[in-house]
């Protein structure tokens, strides 16, 4: 009888620590407004507007992810999310860019600059097929 309760006590509590690292670990995966595939559009530089597609992932203010678009991919450099506005800096042998935008109903928008030779503006709509 006192195998059958210990061994009993011994699962419920088993299941208990299961269940506490399950729970920490969705608090974790728990991302922020940003996370996901946005598409974008930037305005003012030397190839016209341009398209590009930016793939974030957020844990409260930190942002990391990629950007892609018809001259070429690479990863963010650093990114930061603060009082509804992303900066994101991102450093390629072309020159160092700038992006700034504040978040509003779902939406980017914002300004780009390039070292101090080029500047613009942008907006990201989410992926339609990130959409919640």
């Amino acid at each position: 009888m006192k195998r059958i309760v210990r061994s009993t006590a011994i699962c419920l509590l088993m299941l208990l620590c299961l269940a506490s690292v399950m729970w920490a670990k969705d608090k974790r995966l728990k991302s922020g407004p940003l996370a996901g595939t946005w598409e974008c559009m930037s305005h003012g530089g030397p190839h016209g507007d341009m398209s590009f597609t930016l793939y974030l992932d957020q844990t409260k203010e930190i942002v990391t992810g990629s950007v892609s678009s018809p001259i070429g991919s690479t990863e963010l450099t650093s990114a930061t999310f603060k009082k509804h506005v992303l900066e994101i800096h991102i450093d390629t042998p072309e020159g160092n860019y700038l992006l700034t935008a504040t978040y509003k109903n779902g939406q980017l928008t914002g300004n780009w600059a390039r070292d101090t030779d080029l500047k613009g503006t942008w907006e990201c709509k989410r992926s339609a097929s990130a959409q919640p």
